[in-house]
């Protein structure tokens, strides 16, 4: 009998909300029920304990929906440090006893339990097939705001949100569309996609209309700084100007690295204009990750940096 990764991964949520709570008594026992405020307090305290970072799109991926694929080792590590222990490996060995553990059913007795679980699988599948016949198929396309072109060649995820459901990722195709089959009548999501603003669309759908287009809105100074990263300015001066208006003095600006790589690396707001003006730096063709914005500053940036020669 051995105990699995994700029982140990369930425990950590147990422990995380124990941390949470003593500085935090009110917030939820279940962090499957943590949104908003709540996550914008994880975050900071995450930062504030061990100077790490885990954006909403992660929390939402691995505490919010049920996978068997566990974050990174790495990252497990972080989340280890966070709730007292050393590493994963740490917290595994100190909470091997706490445990459940699986039991490995052999001999005739097994026949108990398969025979109960096989009819409950051919009960789900039929549910299922009886479900998929009345389901109808309602198409979203993503489109630029002002002006009005499909948001195509960029990422843009959708994240389907229930209300006693776990969320549900979707990635759009090429040409910014995805398509969902339900039986309800109203739908609500949150989409996305770099260089514009996330938003959370409601709609009640209508059966006789399933195709709608949905406006995004450009995010301007993640495009701004993607431009100066990318292009050839003279007067970079000026660049500099724009730069320090819209990028808050304390702003948690921080570059990630290629899985080749791993790690991180932080910048001050200075070190981070130097490296994206000077003309022999060799901060160029980044991307933007996340941008957040308080009094209409940047006050998280996170990015990586594209290698051409790839």
């Amino acid at each position: 009998m051995e105990a699995t990764e994700r029982q140990y991964f369930e425990l950590m949520k147990t422990k995380i909300v124990q941390v949470m709570q003593q500085s935090n008594p009110g917030i939820s026992r279940n962090i499957e029920d943590w949104k908003g405020q709540d996550i914008i307090e994880f975050q900071e305290d995450i930062q504030l304990k061990v100077n790490a970072y885990f954006s909403e799109k992660w929390f939402y991926n691995h505490f919010k929906t049920f996978s068997e694929k566990l974050p990174r080792i790495d990252l497990l590590n972080i989340l280890s440090r966070y709730t007292g222990y050393i590493d994963w490996s740490d917290f595994k060995y100190k909470n091997r006893d706490k445990i459940p553990l699986i039991n490995k059913y052999k001999g005739p007795n097994r026949i108990f339990y398969v025979l109960p679980a096989i009819a409950l699988v051919v009960f789900i599948i039929a549910l299922l097939l009886i479900k998929a016949g009345s389901l109808i198929a309602y198409k979203f396309c993503f489109v630029d705001q002002v002006s009005k072109e499909p948001v195509r060649n960029s990422e843009v995820e959708v994240t389907l949100l229930y209300d006693n459901e776990s969320p549900l990722q979707l990635q759009c195709d090429p040409e910014g569309c995805f398509t969902v089959k339900t039986t309800e009548q109203r739908i609500k999501f949150l989409v996305t996609a770099p260089y514009y603003y996330s938003d959370t669309i409601t709609r009640i759908l209508n059966k006789a209309e399933r195709n709608e287009e949905i406006q995004l809105k450009t995010d301007d100074y993640a495009l701004m700084i993607y431009y100066f990263s990318n292009s050839k300015v003279d007067d970079w001066k000026k660049r500099r100007e724009q730069l320090e208006n819209i990028i808050a003095d304390s702003a948690y600006i921080c570059q990630v690295f290629s899985k080749s790589m791993m790690g991180m690396e932080l910048y001050n707001k200075k070190e981070f204009i130097d490296l994206l003006t000077l003309p022999t730096s060799g901060l160029r063709n980044i991307e933007i990750i996340e941008m957040l914005y308080a009094n209409e500053k940047i006050t998280t940036l996170r990015f990586t940096q594209e290698n051409k020669n790839e």
